[in-house]
């Protein structure tokens, strides 16, 4: 038996481990640095518990019959993933439009101000 699947069985934490990090390295890949949810960036040195961590949010959640592929899986920050909890994929979408619009608004109003600050 290969010395790689001896160690799968001998110490399964570490395969585990491994295996999460190379799944998060491909959500990461594929969605880039910023939260799903509210659009701002990660601080992927923050420690675990950071409101500001990234973590691996589910959009249909496992205890609604979702799975763990890669089409089901983004990146949020923790207090974003808290936020969604267990919602449909479509009540997730809806909180996300909102949280999407909101920070739309304040980016135009900050630009707004700044015009007419700019024209006085």
């Amino acid at each position: 038996m290969p010395r790689k699947h001896i160690a799968k069985y001998l110490n399964p934490w570490m395969f585990r481990r491994e295996k999460k990090r190379k799944r998060f390295e491909a959500i990461r890949a594929r969605d880039g640095d910023n939260c799903w949810r509210c659009h701002h960036p990660m601080d992927f040195a923050a420690p675990s518990n950071s409101k500001r961590a990234p973590t691996i949010e589910h959009l249909q959640a496992k205890a609604n019959g979702g799975t763990g592929k890669l089409d089901n899986l983004v990146l949020c920050h923790v207090g974003c993933n808290r936020h969604l909890g267990v919602n449909s994929p479509e009540q997730k979408e809806r909180m996300r439009l909102r949280r999407g619009d909101r920070h739309d608004k304040s980016v135009q109003s900050e630009a707004a101000r700044a015009a007419a600050e700019e024209s006085r």
